[in-house]
């Protein structure tokens, strides 16, 4: 006879190797022989929430000045940078209201919630990105046609305000870009202002003393690259994300090989791994294990739970215990070809 019980995340655990605290909800199926649990990335959201508000705030005042200081200094590098951090205003206001609705608990509509409105914020925020390059590039390619000459000292001084905002800025992003997707990608974009505001200060200095006025396009030209680039990585991050692709450094095998480790655990198959957020780690599998009352399978359970977040990262995992090996037992399912 096969015994089969389902049993999904359920941490008891007080400690978590991640730097935020996280939440515990507990409530049992007696019928099923399920328990439910979830891990909440709270401090993580609640400090991302007021930093994307501050650097909002910044971002706005910043190419507001240099749109007004570009025009005055006839700089088409500085319009572009100006360009560029408009985009971030608008990256970073997308980035705040997806925040908000990621926040909206699950629903029997949204199982796991609203997390992944901050995943389509990033794809929404590269194609802002895309368009700014792409009208960069239009204006570098006229500058290049028809040079015309820049006011160093005042590129100078307007790029000395960006590199300040922008530096401030990156520097408030920085811890939550290290867990959220969507605030990576506003991180990236301070980042990359921080460094175009470098560049146009120091072309800014070579004006004074060279009229290479073909310098301010070139810059233009460079800082399209940038931006391109870090576009190229949001997408393939995100896509990844929504492809329920398995999560950039986790190595199901060696997952596999662990559990088989464990006593009591004859095999194990049908692995998956995604992430419900760029936050959270979701994992399910079938473990084999001796035939015995499902209530005996509960101390196992919660010995690979406690692995699984510790030493893996997983924070939603979903075991499916079973007495006898179904499909071809291979690691894979292979109704996923």
């Amino acid at each position: 006879m096969k015994a089969t019980a389902d049993i999904t995340a359920d941490n008891h655990l007080k400690h978590s190797p991640s730097p935020q605290p996280h939440h515990h909800d507990d409530e049992a199926d007696d019928d099923h022989g399920r328990s439910h649990g979830h891990h909440h990335h709270v401090d993580v959201e609640d400090t991302s929430g007021s930093r994307l508000l501050a650097t909002m705030v910044l971002n706005f005042i910043i190419p507001a000045a240099q749109v007004v200081g570009g025009i005055l200094a006839n700089s088409v590098a500085l319009i572009s940078d100006a360009a560029h951090n408009f985009s971030d205003f608008a990256a970073l206001l997308i980035s705040y209201i997806a925040f908000r609705i990621s926040r909206k608990g699950a629903s029997v509509h949204n199982t796991f919630g609203y997390r992944r409105a901050e995943i389509l914020a990033a794809l929404i925020n590269v194609a802002l990105l895309v368009a700014a390059a792409a009208f960069i590039v239009f204006e570098a390619v006229q500058r290049f046609q028809h040079p015309q000459p820049v006011i160093g000292r005042l590129v100078m001084g307007l790029a000395a305000v960006g590199i300040a905002g922008n530096g401030f800025s990156a520097w408030l992003l920085h811890r939550d870009s290290k867990h959220s997707l969507n605030v990576r990608g506003a991180f990236l974009h301070m980042l990359g202002d921080l460094l175009t505001s470098v560049a146009v200060f120091i072309t800014g200095a070579v004006l004074l003393l060279k009229p290479w006025y073909w310098l301010d396009p070139l810059l233009s030209v460079l800082i399209v690259g940038f931006i391109l680039k870090n576009c190229w990585q949001i997408l393939k991050e995100s896509g990844a994300i929504l492809m329920n692709a398995t999560p950039r450094g986790l190595d199901l095998e060696k997952i596999r090989q662990h559990l088989l480790e464990q006593p009591g655990i004859a095999g194990v198959h049908y692995l998956h791994a995604w992430n419900v957020s760029s936050t959270s780690v979701a994992f399910s599998c079938h473990i084999e294990v001796t035939d015995r009352p499902v209530s005996a399978t509960e101390k196992l359970g919660v010995g690979i739970r406690h692995d699984l977040m510790h030493q893996f990262g997983i924070d939603h995992p979903i075991l499916q215990f079973e007495t006898v090996q179904c499909g071809n037992g291979g690691m894979l399912c292979e109704i996923s070809g």
